[in-house]
């Protein structure tokens, strides 16, 4: 199984949570998203995924593109432990979490869009960050107001284990902080970034342990 992701990207970033719950090995594949223009663009790449984007999962000569479609396939080929409940409702409530992370909050603050709306708009960095946090705050939110509904019976976004909500949240709380953006309205969101920071599996899947990531001197 090989996975093509940049360290920091979000969408790979929880598909590799996702791959580390399940416990699977997997070869991490560097695709890095500004290098050169974007390795993404390469004529090699494209032909593993023609979106040009990360993540992709490779297996068995087939290629997996977009992260929703990639962690549903490995909970359906893989279903222990599983990352969704076995409840009907409670299942849609898990995917609700998840599609508002990746359909509202992270595709209007992706790398494409940014770099848009600094090369075509012409906006500066302030700007920029204003965009990216505006949309981060109503998302989260959002996000906030579900999560207390189960607050005292959870330690993470649905149960006392983690699974495909934790794996989409956890990744955009990490651009929040790069984005400078004030978590303290968020508390329940903040304990269960807590809850994950201490799990092996979101360690290894952390951006600053991958293969790819820069060195820090």
């Amino acid at each position: 199984m090989r996975l093509y992701s940049d360290w920091r990207s979000s969408s790979a970033y929880r598909v590799r949570i996702a791959l580390n719950l399940k416990g699977l090995d997997y070869e991490t594949i560097p695709v890095h998203l500004v290098r050169d223009g974007g390795e993404q663009h390469s004529e090699s790449f494209r032909r593993v995924n023609p979106q040009q984007l990360v993540p992709a999962l490779e297996w068995q000569n087939t290629v997996i593109m977009q992260s929703c479609a990639i962690i549903e396939f490995l909970e359906d080929r893989w279903p222990a432990p599983p990352l969704l409940p076995a409840d009907a409702g409670a299942r849609a409530r898990v995917r609700s979490l998840a599609q508002l992370v990746a359909c509202e909050i992270q595709p209007l603050n992706n790398l494409r869009v940014l770099i848009e709306l600094r090369q075509r708009f012409g906006a500066d960095e302030e700007q920029v960050r204003h965009w990216y946090q505006h949309w981060l705050g109503l998302g989260f939110s959002a996000l906030e107001a579900e999560l207390r509904r189960t607050a005292a019976s959870a330690d993470f976004c649905a149960g006392n284990t983690p699974g495909m909500a934790d794996a989409f949240l956890i990744p955009q709380v990490y651009n929040a902080r790069r984005y400078d953006f004030d978590l303290t309205a968020y508390p329940e969101i903040e304990r269960i970034d807590a809850n994950c920071a201490n799990h092996p599996a979101f360690i290894a899947a952390a951006p600053e342990n991958q293969p790819d990531a820069p060195e820090i001197k």
